[in-house]
């Protein structure tokens, strides 16, 4: 009797989570999703006018760094319809689609590069903040990013009533801001932004079309039919091999930045655990992740030399071992 009773309760938590995650009830039909999605890809007319808008104030808050303003420049991006219309063709095999959608793409991405080059242009601030910086050097953690929200946002777009999902996508995935980063790059000749921004667009609008792309298998939606099946083969064979393309130096970026905060704690634990001294400070610390060189200034009373000598043995014990450190003493003259 126990058995049979567990057993009734595990098939109704079962059927208690099928009812609660399930994605076909309120699921539109075929044909709804259909041209809902193909209406979005076009860009021009307003659509291009609202992208240039768009694009100029989010390069007024990456260049006054200001997050509010970024935000919502990222609200009113038009650049979602194109992208996910890659993936659902894709997905329904409809290549005829999948061209006019990357066409729109590519028109509305050179016209986003050309609007922020002139602005960065014509801007008296050249300086690169932090905002600006932050879109420089994409990681995995932004193609988790790109994949999440592109599923969120194509699963939004499949239901039966239009939901406030897709601007938040927008700005989980944050297309505008790389786009205008890669336009400051153009502008001032930093080719390390330009190509770091607009990988991590790249990354942002390859996994937002995968994920549709996911979504659109899932649900089965109607496949365009071909005399010769090779010919959706080898479009799943190409897109996994851009996938793959475009996650591999993103993970290799990524190891990088995890080496380098790594180096950043052990430095700042053995700083605080060592340069412990009476009467004198740490005023300021410089580290280089690429070199491995910690620079430490000190204000204070003056440590003797054969105390500072000892800091540098110490340092492989604390994970630091092929570190190297220098120390400046009350206003010693950086090498």
């Amino acid at each position: 009797m126990t058995d049979i009773r567990e057993h009734r309760v595990w098939l109704n938590l079962k059927e208690m989570i099928r009812d609660r995650l399930s994605l076909t009830e309120d699921k539109a039909d075929d044909h709804v999703i259909d041209e809902r999605i193909r209406g979005d890809v076009s860009m021009k007319g307003a659509n291009l006018w609202i992208l240039m808008f768009a694009i100029l104030v989010a390069s007024v808050g990456l260049n006054v760094n200001s997050t509010a303003v970024i935000t919502g420049a990222m609200l009113i991006s038009p650049l979602m319809g194109p992208i996910m219309g890659i993936g659902y063709g894709a997905g329904i095999n409809d290549f005829v689609l999948i061209r006019s959608a990357f066409k729109n793409l590519a028109i509305a991405t050179l016209i986003a590069l050309l609007t922020s080059t002139i602005y960065f242009l014509l801007s008296p601030l050249d300086v690169a903040r932090s905002e600006l910086l932050a879109r420089t050097t994409p990681t995995v953690w932004d193609v988790m990013i790109g994949l999440f929200g592109g599923l969120a946002g194509i699963v939004a777009v499949t239901r039966k009533e239009k939901t406030n999902v897709i601007p938040g996508v927008a700005i989980a995935t944050a297309l505008m801001p790389p786009l205008c980063t890669a336009g400051f790059g153009l502008a001032t000749g930093h080719w390390s932004y330009f190509f770091g921004a607009f990988y991590l667009y790249t990354i942002n609008f390859v996994f937002i079309a995968l994920a549709s792309f996911m979504i659109v298998r899932v649900f089965n939606l109607s496949e365009k039919k071909y005399v010769d099946p090779e010919i959706a083969k080898k479009a799943q064979r190409y897109i996994a091999l851009v996938v793959i393309l475009t996650v591999l130096p993103s993970s290799y970026l990524a190891y990088q930045l995890v080496g380098d905060e790594m180096f950043k704690a052990r430095t700042n634990t053995f700083i605080n655990e060592q340069l412990r001294f009476k009467n004198t400070d740490v005023a300021q610390v410089k580290i280089d992740t690429k070199t491995h060189m910690i620079k430490v200034f000190l204000i204070g009373d003056h440590v003797p030399q054969k105390q500072l000598d000892h800091l540098s043995l110490a340092l492989s014990n604390s994970g630091l071992k092929n570190a190297k450190l220098k120390i400046y003493q009350n206003g010693e003259r950086e090498d």
